[in-house]
């Protein structure tokens, strides 16, 4: 039996504090039951609660650490920009450093502005869009989260499922208006929306592999679809690639799919596991932002030189070596390993995986958009959760988040996981 007397008291004493104990709400492990355990350290493919418990981790801080956690590379630059202080709100050389690597790296991309979240960069690259094309309307997808910015908490994905209240209080209808939800992966619902809304919609905004309501792929030809419907007309095609940007491919899930967008969103590793964001895009849109044009975007901490310093090493790093080899093999191996233990224990599975992320759902139908990923077994999955972590593998505290992999993850990680599996599931 494991012990976390020390977490369970500091839950005690957040809950007095913070609301509900946590500063993220699926942190709270109300999807899955129990309370939250508290980190003091990760290093590599592990972390390590304050009770000295051990944990494989494949949450990985919801995708940052690619390298693993820790990574030395990370740790000295972090500790060599901060010599020189840590914020100054006037142009720093590690920006100019980090929008030549993001423009050289996503050939879609010619302009970058760095912010300080996933959310902010998505709030800003759809107020772009509309600026660009003097259009209001917004098409996004059912359980594609793009942060919690009002207009686009709209049926979201992340810790919104989690808590079965997608559309959140304190959002006035007015601000969702001209925002139009569809369903992922149906080609008919998105010609029939630029059918009934001609010259009103401003772009498509989406995750090319959601990984907010578990993990599902598009179907063939779906992005293609989009890049075409949006051309056509004249409206932007707006990536969210926070998850998978510099994850999926060097270039991103764009890179992986062949897909050319207007714009992307940009986080997670680009900050080497410090806050950041950024949204980048063709020229011509991009140098509507003020000081160049009339749509305003600002933030006095982006560009942050330590959060850009570590995000430099984590880029140049990955450019060094065998990255996406090794995230792919070890992708691989986790997906034929689970699904070997599901089916030997006769438990219906869908495991879905693009590259180094993925998501185990408990049904027997595939999973291609959210409806499909509601009809999962979220009691076996609570079951399945709490089994895993008691074997020492620490997984998303719910059934609608991602999985990720690092290059710090190594092969007898994966079999000691795969062996996990078999034995919870068949408990």
């Amino acid at each position: 039996m494991i012990s976390r007397t020390q977490s369970d008291r500091l839950f005690g004493e957040a809950l007095k504090y913070i609301p509900g104990g946590v500063n993220s709400p699926v942190r709270a492990f109300r999807a899955v039951g129990g309370q939250p355990f508290f980190v003091n350290k990760a290093k590599g493919a592990r972390v390590w609660d304050v009770d000295g418990n051990e944990y494989v981790d494949y949450v990985g801080s919801w995708g940052p650490p690619i390298l693993g956690h820790a990574h030395p590379a990370i740790i000295r630059a972090v500790q060599e920009a901060a010599e020189n202080g840590t914020s100054f709100g006037i142009p720093n050389p590690f920006e100019v450093t980090m929008a030549k690597l993001i423009c050289s790296w996503v050939p879609s991309v010619q302009k970058v502005r760095m912010c300080n979240s996933g959310t902010e960069a998505a709030m800003s690259a759809i107020r772009l869009a509309r600026g660009f094309t003097k259009r209001d309307k917004i098409i996004k997808f059912d359980g594609c989260y793009h942060g919690h910015a009002d207009s686009l908490l709209v049926k979201a994905g992340s810790g919104a499922l989690t808590f079965g209240n997608p559309d959140s209080a304190g959002v006035p209808a007015a601000f969702t208006q001209h925002t139009i939800v569809l369903p992922f992966n149906h080609p008919q619902a998105v010609q029939a929306a630029f059918a009934a809304n001609r010259d009103q919609i401003a772009g498509i905004i989406v995750e090319p592999v959601p990984g907010n309501a578990g993990l599902y792929l598009p179907k063939p030809g779906y992005l293609e679809l989009l890049r075409e419907l949006t051309h056509a007309v004249g409206a932007l095609l707006i990536f969210d690639e926070v998850m998978t940007g510099f994850r999926l491919a060097k270039g991103g899930a764009q890179e992986r799919f062949g897909i050319t967008p207007d714009l992307s969103c940009f986080g997670k590793v680009i900050g080497g596991g410090l806050p950041v964001g950024a949204f980048g895009g063709r020229a011509e849109i991009m140098d509507c932002l003020a000081p160049l044009g009339p749509v305003y975007q600002a933030g006095t901490l982006s560009g942050n030189p330590v959060a850009m310093a570590a995000g430099i090493a984590a880029l140049e790093t990955l450019a060094a070596g065998a990255a996406y080899a090794e995230l792919e093999q070890l992708g691989a191996s986790l997906e034929a390993g689970m699904k070997q233990a599901a089916k030997s224990a006769g438990v219906p599975v869908q495991f879905n995986r693009c590259g180094s992320m993925f998501c185990t759902y408990f049904t027997s139908e595939p999973v291609y958009n959210l409806a499909d990923a509601m009809k999962s077994d979220r009691e076996r999955f609570k079951r399945f959760f709490h089994g895993m972590l008691g074997e020492g593998i620490y997984l998303a505290p719910s059934q609608f988040e991602a999985g990720f992999l690092s290059t710090a993850h190594s092969e007898a990680d994966i079999e000691t996981t795969v062996c996990a599996a078999a034995k919870v599931m068949k408990s």
